[in-house]
């Protein structure tokens, strides 16, 4: 008896690329969305440098981005609509359902994403009429994000028609301890990133009181030193004697 024929061997199906959020949005209906439009305010190029000490506190904060859908850096691209339209959709499905647990999870993981969403969140989350959402999200990031990636984000936000948004999560934000805002500073330093480094320093000197902006010189007194001084005197005369006589008591400066 012949052999039967070999069965023709069977071909993979062909994987299909996962795009980022499905999983976070699974269940939300895509179609009826209106398309977004960016801001009309170009947003600055504002570089966020990881480090190791933070890499398991913010595993997944940034996902890969496609290499043909990839924008110039601080530019919102194709990939950042979506994933805004992705989470108000999301949003509104699960505030409708009331869901409100599933919701702050969505809004404390936005609170992560790059710097360059947050002008889009604003008005898309206020359009849907998630106002209250977007409040709670930039508590989120004032409460959450590293010093240096909350300016980034305050600096986008002035940027994208939004610097109300953006000096309320600074207020918000350089209440944390002194120490931290001074290694955020030493880090845009090291990174040339002056403007996002003055707004830290101006919004450390105008929340605190001059004791507390003096602790922050701490880590590096004469580096910080100066830039603390430089940052006091731009708020008044007044201010800059407060924060030197602060320094001289800690024994921080001459």
């Amino acid at each position: 008896m012949p052999a039967p024929a070999p069965a023709e061997e069977a071909r993979p199906a062909p994987t299909r690329k996962r795009r980022r959020g499905g999983a976070r949005f699974a269940g939300v209906e895509d179609g009826g969305a209106a398309p977004l439009v960016a801001p009309a305010a170009a947003v600055p190029e504002l570089p966020v440098a990881a480090t190791a000490a933070r890499g398991a506190r913010f595993a997944g904060a940034a996902a890969e981005t496609e290499t043909e859908e990839r924008p110039q850096e601080g530019q919102a691209g194709a990939e950042d609509l979506r994933e805004v339209a992705h989470l108000v959709r999301a949003l509104t499905r699960l505030r409708r359902e009331g869901r409100s647990g599933d919701a702050h999870v969505l809004l404390n993981e936005a609170a992560y994403w790059p710097a360059v969403r947050f002008p889009l969140l604003a008005g898309e989350m206020e359009r849907a009429g998630l106002a209250a959402d977007w409040a709670t999200l930039l508590w989120e990031a004032a409460a959450t994000l590293p010093a240096e990636r909350l300016v980034a984000a305050a600096d986008a936000l002035g940027a994208g028609g939004r610097a109300e948004d953006g000096e309320q999560i600074l207020r918000q934000g350089v209440v944390r301890p002194a120490a931290e805002i001074g290694h955020a500073a030493l880090a845009l330093a090291d990174g040339t990133r002056h403007r996002e480094l003055r707004a830290l320093l101006d919004a450390c000197v105008r929340m605190r009181t001059p004791q507390d902006a003096a602790r922050t010189a701490v880590p590096d007194p004469g580096r910080l030193v100066p830039l603390l001084l430089t940052a006091a005197r731009g708020v008044s005369e007044e201010r800059h004697w407060d924060v030197l006589h602060a320094l001289r008591v800690a024994g921080l400066a001459a």
